[in-house]
């Protein structure tokens, strides 16, 4: 009765369960971020399939302890820098979201299929993980925000200060009998125009690098329609996660911001879609799809280079 008591009171909270929940999304948001290009590099693919298990062995070593002293300085998680005690536990956890991020990513393009050798998909997966796993220990210090934590202390203090200098002001002016005009912040700037420019800067950054080579037309002759379909609410599940659920810069402001655009659902869909124009203008622009290509070429080869870029768009509107 007594040990059963105590595990139950060792169990975690709901509220630890959500801050692990936010931390993991969070991670996976920056692993993402930093290895969404190399998913798409077959150069990539043809070392994993030709790796012994040796080297495999080699760069999973070489990558734990890569992310071991990121998340010594910086990590994934809210609070600081780890202890070393758990910096090695949130480097294993780093290495199994990178892991599961890029299998996933690997079934979806279809490299990894039922046809796909073990030896074959085990490198595909180790050499793809390597940029995730460093994306995932990079998250907190590049991008992160902190929900409820220094960020939303920052944006009540900026909001005390302007109410505070706006009480001030007005005071002023009514003793001088002046009105003043003040000057305008970025802050003013129509919130939308921002976000749809920050989406097409993002879209092209990311995705640039990867329409003009022979991946995107290779992996379009692999897919079908299902695998289409899962690429689509992938992209959406992504970008809706790096902007509204993974705590990176601005998040709590961006809930905050009024207008159609701003709807967390409505953004994310939009943005999406200007992330689709572009990758379309990019296949037209490099030359990979022209007018007398077949529709359903162009459908899968724009909804395929439309997941990095909707991850571009996604990273291009919390660096705004």
């Amino acid at each position: 009765m007594v040990r059963r008591l105590t595990l139950r009171l060792a169990l975690p909270t709901g509220r630890e369960w959500r801050s692990e929940l936010a931390d993991v999304v969070r991670g996976l948001a920056g692993g993402f971020l930093f290895g969404i290009p190399l998913i798409y590099t077959m150069e990539v693919w043809w070392i994993g399939s030709y790796a012994n298990p040796i080297d495999l062995l080699e760069v999973l070593i070489a990558t734990y302890i890569i992310v071991f002293f990121l998340n010594r300085t910086d990590g994934f998680r809210q609070q600081d820098p780890d202890r070393t005690g758990q910096a090695l536990m949130d480097s294993v956890e780093a290495m199994a979201i990178a892991l599961v991020c890029v299998t996933w990513v690997l079934i979806l393009l279809r490299e990894i299929t039922w046809n796909t050798s073990l030896n074959e998909a085990l490198g595909k997966i180790v050499f793809e993980a390597v940029p995730f796993a460093i994306g995932v220990g990079l998250a907190r210090s590049i991008l992160a925000g902190d929900p409820g934590g220094r960020d939303q202390q920052q944006d009540q203090g900026q909001s005390q200060g302007q109410l505070q200098g706006q009480s001030q002001g007005q005071s002023q002016g009514q003793s001088q009998g002046q009105s003043q005009k003040q000057p305008s912040r970025p802050e003013d700037f129509n919130p939308t125009v921002a976000d749809v420019g920050a989406t097409l800067i993002g879209s092209i950054f990311i995705a640039f690098s990867i329409a003009p080579t022979d991946e995107v037309p290779m992996l379009a002759a692999a897919t079908s329609p299902p695998w289409l379909l899962a690429v689509i609410a992938t992209s959406l599940l992504v970008s809706y996660a790096i902007v509204f659920a993974a705590g990176f810069t601005t998040q709590s402001r961006r809930l905050q911001q009024q207008g159609l655009f701003q709807n967390p659902v409505t953004e994310t869909v939009i943005s999406y879609l200007i992330a689709l124009i572009t990758a379309a203008v990019m296949l037209y622009f490099f030359q990979r799809l022209d007018f007398s290509d077949p529709w359903n070429s162009w459908l899968e080869q724009v909804l395929l280079l439309g997941l990095p870029a909707t991850i571009g768009g996604a990273a291009g509107r919390i660096a705004i």
